[in-house]
C-alpha cells in the first residue's frame, strides 16, 4: 500500500465514480481500476461496491477512507513543515465556523492571519455546528468553534465566549410595540417565528427553553441558511432568535434591526474552540489557534463583538 493508491482510493470514494475520479486525477480509468485492484488485494477485502449508479465504499472501505484522509493530510503537513524556511510558519490550516461566528470574527481574523503569517493558507469551512463537529471527528478540520462542550468528546476544547440570544426584528416591524427593548418568552411564543431546523443546535437550545415553560412556538418557516433566514425576517415574514452577531452578516449597522433581549430567560449559547490532539497539531495550526484566541479577546474587549462575554 502506498500514498498514491490511498490518494486514488479517496478520490474515487469522494467522486462516487471511477470515471469522475479518473478525470480529477488525470489518469486513465483502466490504470485507476488496476491500482484499486492492487489495493483491494493487499487489504484482502473488497473496498468498493460497483453499480450502474457509480461506486460506494464497503464497510471496510469506509473505514479505510476515514484513516486515509487523515494520513494524506498528515503527509501534506509533514512536507510543508520540511519545506518551510527557518523562523517562518507555512502550511494549510482548515478552520470550521458557523455562519454567525463568521459574521463576528471572519474578516478581522482573516486580515490578522494574512498580516502576521503570510505563509499560512487558511481554509475556512462555513457550516452548521453538527456538520462541523462531524468533520472534526473525521479529521477533516484542524480547528473549529462549536457550541457544546461534548460536541467532539475525544478532542481538546477550550471555553471561548458566551453569546446572548435575542429576538431580531427589522427596524420597521410592528410585531412588537415601538420602544420595547426587552420581551418575555410568552410574548415571543405568540409571534410568527422563522428558525433553523431541529438538527441545528441553536434550535434545540431555543426549543428546550420554551418547552420548559410549556410555551409552544409559532414557527412559520424553518431555514438553515442564515442569509435567506434574515432576508425573510427583513421582508416582514416573521421574527427570529439569534445571537447579535447575525446582524453583521452584510456589514450593516445594527440600526437596521430591532434587537430585544429576553426579560425572563437566560438564553445564552457557549462557544468552544476545538483543535486536533497536540501531537497532530501542526505549527501552522498552533499559530492559528493562538491567533483566534487573541482575535476574540480583542473583538470583545473593543466592543466589536456585541452581546457576548468571555469565558
Amino acid at each position: 500500500m502506498d500514498l498514491r493508491q490511498l490518494k486514488y482510493f479517496v478520490q474515487i470514494v469522494e467522486s462516487g465514480s471511477l470515471a469522475k475520479a479518473s478525470r480529477q486525477l488525470f489518469i486513465a480509468q483502466p490504470a485507476l481500476s488496476q491500482q484499486i485492484a492492487k489495493l483491494e488485494a493487499e487489504v484482502g477485502k473488497p473496498l468498493l461496491i460497483r453499480s450502474a449508479k457509480g461506486v460506494t465504499p464497503t464497510e471496510n472501505g469506509a473505514a479505510l477512507h476515514h484513516h486515509a484522509r487523515f494520513l494524506l493530510r498528515q503527509h501534506d503537513q509533514a512536507l510543508s513543515i520540511a519545506r518551510q524556511e527557518p523562523g517562518t510558519v507555512h502550511g494549510m490550516v482548515s478552520l470550521g465556523l458557523a455562519a454567525t461566528t463568521v459574521c463576528a470574527v471572519g474578516p478581522p481574523f482573516m486580515r490578522r492571519i494574512r498580516e502576521k503569517f503570510p505563509g499560512i493558507v487558511l481554509n475556512v469551512v462555513e457550516g452548521m455546528s453538527g456538520h462541523l463537529a462531524q468533520m472534526m471527528r473525521l479529521g477533516q478540520l484542524d480547528l473549529a468553534i462549536l457550541f457544546s462542550r461534548d460536541a467532539v468528546p475525544d478532542l481538546p476544547a477550550e471555553p471561548l465566549v458566551e453569546e446572548e440570544l435575542f429576538l431580531l426584528l427589522p427596524s420597521n416591524s410592528n410585531l412588537v410595540p415601538k420602544g420595547r427593548t426587552r420581551i418575555t418568552c410568552a410574548e415571543v411564543a405568540k409571534l410568527p417565528l422563522i428558525l433553523p431546523t431541529g438538527i441545528h443546535g441553536l434550535r434545540r437550545r431555543i426549543t428546550t427553553e420554551f418547552e420548559q415553560r410549556n410555551l409552544p412556538l409559532r414557527v412559520v418557516a424553518e431555514i438553515d441558511s442564515l442569509s435567506l433566514l434574515l432576508t425573510c425576517v427583513k421582508d416582514g415574514m416573521g421574527a427570529t432568535i439569534k445571537p447579535m452577531s447575525a446582524t453583521l452578516l452584510d456589514g450593516a449597522a445594527n440600526k437596521q434591526w430591532r434587537i430585544l433581549g429576553f426579560s425572563d430567560a437566560n438564553l445564552k449559547r457557549p462557544n468552544y474552540l476545538y483543535s486536533v490532539d497536540a501531537e497532530r497539531l501542526s505549527p501552522a495550526a498552533a499559530a492559528v489557534l493562538s491567533e483566534m484566541r487573541e482575535t476574540v479577546k480583542d473583538l470583545v474587549g473593543q466592543g466589536q463583538w456585541s452581546g457576548v462575554s468571555l469565558l
